[in-house]
């Protein structure tokens, strides 16, 4: 069996997702798909008529030529010309309209894919994100997939339209004897083969080469993006990335232009095979012409639908390849929208009685996807409620781990967290995320308004607006918006030309958000790393205060921000090796104690 047999087996298991596809493309543009039908029947069946105008008008001019007709003679005549003039402008109208209501199904289409696929983004666990093969069904559901939905649309319609007029014009050669549309339908064989075989192998390359074409636009991303700016200018990395970004472009270039190279040398075979079956006819139909059998009329009908069939043939063929190629990448976007998220809610969800942010972590285990060792190992921690918990310890001790497992980002291999009793797996994922609130260690920088960057925390649509000026004052954000020109309606960021802040300003706003959200359970992730002393010792003035009543869980570096904590525990390799109060830990001589002396020289 040949390499291209395999492949065409393989490429089988894609036809299912043909009806799919027109299910998709229904539900996203429904009442223009039959009149967008409509159109493509009449402008199937138009080429034919004026193949058969054609002949009659070339008989008429004829019989004028020969021998000389009055007006009332030559009135057919121009009738037949009108007709066929107005059956071309018709044409012309259905062609416009047909591209019209083409572009709007496009873009209602994309529309509808992009919000599939956002939706799915969204709904995906953390753990997809951590996946370099994740990445590569993205990339091929946003970039390959997108549009191939409404190009495959495209491809069907003059498919179809093209089969319409091909049928026509078959029935028209069928009056010259029923080895003419034969030897139509044989002409175009070469071309099948070629088609194919370039679909096939043109979509091979494009599989291999999705992560060589990520890469790309990462370089691409990083030589423009302002915060790689800085440090690309200062380290001289600029022209590294450059040529690294050019060098995958080039071998990219040279392998698609091989393909469009072989691709080229196939279609001209091809297509001479064609032009010699055409010449092949043609000298017969000369043949039949110079006995007197044929009009000149017969000739030019003759010539016409035998052309106009073999380029109906070839671009028939043509759109069939492309609906297979488009075929094809739709299976990435399908694969994509039918991956099914790991974390999701129980068949009966449970809810806490009362809830107060009380926090029970019972043997836990956790490793990530491809890691050689646990990021949490038989791990045990109580955060009782209404009470702050400080946990601190070195880069990779496991503290970042234990805060998405508590937002249920992930779920442990092993162990059990419990929130207010309840095992967070036995609840709604909503009403567990719901009861948090929580400060990221790099939060996000929303290019938007500073009243929205502190109100997308709230669960209501339109938060009352003296809420978020609260939550702002509490975050000591206050003094700063009031500098902004427009203050809480100032637009943020450069990328819509708003105006931009520092790393520390940002986190103001983003521990802002943070305390809009009234959750029993509170979770900070470094809340001081981007302030200067003035205003930590200003925010952890006033945290108690803001904590009260609630229970709050602080990750940190920083000995002045856990000093705030009721209670302080010290992580390492996945554990807790030490916990009590400040004082307590000082005075025990581990590793707390330890670090504390460094950092305030003895």
């Amino acid at each position: 069996m040949s390499a291209l047999e395999d492949k065409l087996k393989s490429g089988l298991h894609q036809i299912p997702y043909l009806p799919r596809a027109f299910a998709l493309i229904s539900s996203a543009a429904k009442g223009l798909v039959a009149l967008w039908l409509v159109l493509l029947l009449a402008q199937g069946l138009l080429p034919a008529a004026v193949v058969y105008l054609s002949k009659a008008v070339v008989d008429g001019l004829a019989a004028a030529a020969s021998g000389g007709r009055s007006w009332e003679g030559l009135r057919p005549l121009l009738l037949l010309i009108g007709a066929l003039a107005l059956v071309m402008l018709l044409g012309e109208v259905l062609r416009i309209s047909a591209g019209l209501v083409r572009a709007l199904q496009s873009e209602r289409v994309q529309d509808h894919i992009h919000n599939l696929i956002h939706r799915q983004a969204l709904a995906l666990d953390l753990a997809f994100y951590d996946s370099p093969d994740y990445y590569d069904r993205l990339h091929r559901a946003r970039v390959d997939a997108l549009s191939r939905p409404a190009a495959l649309l495209e491809n069907f319609g003059a498919f179809l339209q093209n089969g319409i007029t091909l049928a026509a014009m078959g029935v028209v050669l069928l009056r010259f004897g029923l080895w003419v549309p034969l030897v139509l339908v044989g002409s175009t064989l070469p071309a099948l083969w070629v088609i194919l075989r370039n679909t096939l192998r043109f979509h091979a390359w494009r599989l291999n080469n999705t992560a060589a074409e990520r890469r790309s636009r990462y370089y691409d991303w990083l030589i423009t993006d302002r915060n790689a700016a800085a440090e690309l200018r200062i380290f001289a990395l600029g022209d590294r990335f450059r040529s690294a970004f050019q060098g995958i472009r080039e071998r990219l270039r040279t392998e698609r232009f091989s393909l469009l190279k072989a691709e080229a040398g196939g279609q001209l075979a091809a297509g001479a095979f064609g032009l010699a079956a055409l010449a092949g006819v043609l000298a017969w139909m000369a043949g039949r012409a110079s006995q007197g059998l044929m009009t000149l009329g017969d000739l030019t009908l003759f010539y016409l639908a035998f052309t106009q069939g073999q380029r109906m043939l070839r671009d028939l063929l043509a759109q069939a390849g492309e609906i297979y190629r488009n075929m094809m990448f739709l299976e990435n976007l399908f694969e994509y929208l039918d991956v099914r998220p790991l974390i999701a809610d129980p068949p009966e969800p449970l809810s806490p009685h009362a809830p107060a942010g009380a926090v029970e972590i019972r043997g836990v285990t956790f490793s990530y996807a491809g890691s050689p060792r646990p990021a949490l190992e038989d791990f045990s921690l109580t955060i009782p409620p209404g009470r702050i918990t400080a946990i601190v310890g070195e880069n990779g001790a496991g503290k970042s781990t234990l805060i998405k497992l508590l937002c249920r980002c992930y779920d442990p291999d092993a162990g059990s967290i419990l929130l207010d009793g309840v095992d967070l797996r036995d609840a709604a994922l909503a009403g567990v995320r719901s009861s948090i609130t929580i400060l990221f260690q790099e939060p996000v920088r929303y290019h938007e308004t500073v009243f929205d960057n502190i109100a997308f925390s709230s669960p209501a649509d339109a938060p009352d607006a003296e809420d978020v000026r609260e939550a702002a004052r509490s975050a000591g954000a206050d003094a700063l918006i009031g500098r902004l020109d427009k203050g809480y309606e100032t637009l943020l960021g450069k990328w819509f030309g708003g105006a931009e802040l520092s790393v520390g300003e940002w986190q103001r706003l983003a521990l802002a958000r943070a305390f809009l959200r009234q959750a029993p359970l509170i979770i900070m992730d470094e809340p001081t790393s981007a302030m200067d002393s003035w205003a930590e010792g200003d925010w952890m003035a006033r945290f108690r205060s803001l904590a009260a009543g609630r229970t709050a869980l602080v990750i940190t570096h920083r000995f002045t921000t856990a000093l705030q904590a009721d209670v302080i525990h010290v992580m390492d390799a996945g554990r807790i090796v030490e916990s009590g109060s400040h004082e307590e830990l000082v005075a025990s001589q581990g590793r707390y104690s330890q670090s504390w002396k460094r950092q305030t020289g003895g």
